[in-house]
């Protein structure tokens, strides 16, 4: 197991730096000034651990949206949250949008090398069942008695292991989610029945060794056992289509030079389906800073850009 831990982090290693720093506070106290929040709170019996941002300028007095961004498999919170990884938090400063990074379930102290249970993936969130959306569900509801939030602009993204938890989210959450965009992680859900249509965006390498664009095993033989096989894109989006009874077929809405959009035409209570792919930048995040092995991500597409974008579209 002690080598299983270590080959996770290839799907979002920790380099704990200055970020670990966001001060301590209380879970229900109200939050009343800009700045980095580190929550820990029990939730199932575990002791679980998350993080706000709240970006300079926001008017508190005023419901503000809610992103909540989930750290690959084999990471954290605090790697999620790292600006030089990500660039969430600078998504956040310039929109005036609440962050928040939840932990995932691990076994250490530190609550690293941490993992999701997204159904058929991954690793000891997995195997012990962990309740993450119980967990998810309460850091939103706590949020909301410590700060405004507008309850119709609730969102979600995550990163592999997180894009899958973010696809579970959706299936077993609607009511608290409008949006997700799920970057380089498929839907691995083994059930899903949303109460209502969640507008998706999935952002997707062709060449993604880790989780394939056509489904399958991930090219690292070692971490088959933690992750198991991976739904394919086109199963995903074909899936979600028919949950939020899209009609079709897609249209292109963005070509440009190594990266291209389609969007479905309607779905169901006014949600959008889109898929936007990348033809190089494996396992990464588009417009990121934080190359996977030895391939930068591609800078084609900003994935920031694009999830901002879709979530306030009409």
């Amino acid at each position: 197991m002690r080598r299983l831990t270590g080959l996770l982090g290839a799907l979002g290693l920790l380099v704990c730096n200055s970020m670990c720093l966001a001060q301590q506070a209380d879970p229900q106290a109200r939050i009343d000034a800009a700045g980095d929040y580190r929550y820990t709170i029990r939730h199932d019996g575990i002791e679980r651990r998350y993080r706000v941002h709240v970006p300079r300028g926001l008017d508190l007095s005023r419901p503000a949206p809610l992103l909540v961004a989930l750290h690959g498999g084999g990471g954290s919170m605090d790697y999620q949250a790292d600006d030089a990884n990500y660039g969430l938090v600078s998504l956040s400063e310039r929109e005036g949008v609440l962050l928040v990074f939840p932990n995932g379930y691990s076994r250490l102290r530190s609550g690293t090398f941490a993992t999701w249970n997204a159904g058929s993936c991954c690793g000891p969130a997995r195997d012990r069942e962990i309740d993450d959306v119980g967990f998810i569900r309460q850091v939103v509801a706590n949020l909301q008695q410590q700060l405004k939030v507008d309850r119709e602009r609730i969102f979600a993204t995550g990163m592999s292991n997180g894009a899958m938890m973010a696809y579970r989210l959706a299936c077993d959450a609607s009511d608290v989610f409008k949006a997700i965009a799920p970057v380089a992680g498929t839907d691995n859900t083994r059930t899903c029945r949303p109460a209502r249509p969640v507008s998706v965006l999935h952002i997707h390498a062709r060449n993604d060794p880790m989780v394939p664009f056509a489904g399958g095993f991930s090219s690292n033989t070692r971490l088959r056992a933690a992750t198991g096989e991976f739904t394919g894109v086109a199963d995903t989006v074909a899936k979600w289509a028919r949950l939020d009874a899209c009609t079709g077929p897609p249209a292109r809405v963005l070509q440009r030079p190594g990266a291209s959009c389609e969007a479905y035409p309607s779905c169901a209570g006014g949600a959008k389906l889109e898929l936007c792919t990348t033809e190089t930048g494996g396992h990464s995040w588009p417009g990121g800073q934080k190359a996977r092995a030895a391939e930068p991500p591609s800078q084609a597409i900003s994935a920031n850009v694009l999830m901002w974008d879709f979530f306030n579209r009409p």
